[in-house]
């Protein structure tokens, strides 16, 4: 199984104004939801904090460096742009599962101790957002050894179709 890691060298990849592009969406969605916030509360305002403004420019941006990177080999690189792009939508949903524990259990320590708060909630966030990813690592590696022969749901959609 691949462990977690974090990539350095993947901040080269990208330009000046592709990181502005993020910069300008994440504060955008910051200004957005405190503008919500302040006219709507703030109950309803941190439902908008999990709005995913960056996630939409990195997607399109991992595509095209994908494609970018492929093309240089001498391939089209679109499959490859879109598989990359959708592992990126996996992880930010994983992050996402984190994030709700994060809420949850931040919501049912806070009137405790802020600081407590924090700290456990950030613990529940990593926890859970690492297990989701062994998860989901577990779950492909089943579906990559089961034989298809032996799947009696496909057999029987083999033989409808046939």
């Amino acid at each position: 199984m691949t462990p977690v890691r974090f990539s350095p060298s993947a901040l080269r990849e990208g330009s000046w104004s592709e990181y502005l592009i993020r910069f300008v969406l994440g504060g955008g969605a910051t200004v957005f939801t405190g503008l919500i916030s302040s006219y709507c509360g703030a109950y309803i305002g941190g439902a908008f904090l999990a709005l995913p403004a960056i996630f939409c420019a990195s997607a399109t941006l991992i595509e095209k460096h994908e494609i970018r990177r492929k093309r240089q080999a001498g391939l089209n690189g679109t499959r490859r742009g879109r598989q990359a792009a959708a592992l990126d939508a996996a992880g930010a949903v994983l992050g996402a599962i984190g994030m709700l524990a994060f809420a949850i259990v931040f919501s049912l320590t806070v009137d405790r101790s802020v600081p407590a708060a924090f700290i456990a909630a950030s613990i529940a966030w990593l926890s859970c957002s690492v297990a989701a990813w062994y998860a989901r690592r577990k779950m492909q590696s089943v579906r990559r050894t089961q034989p298809q022969g032996n799947d009696p749901v496909r057999r029987k959609a083999d033989h409808i179709v046939h």
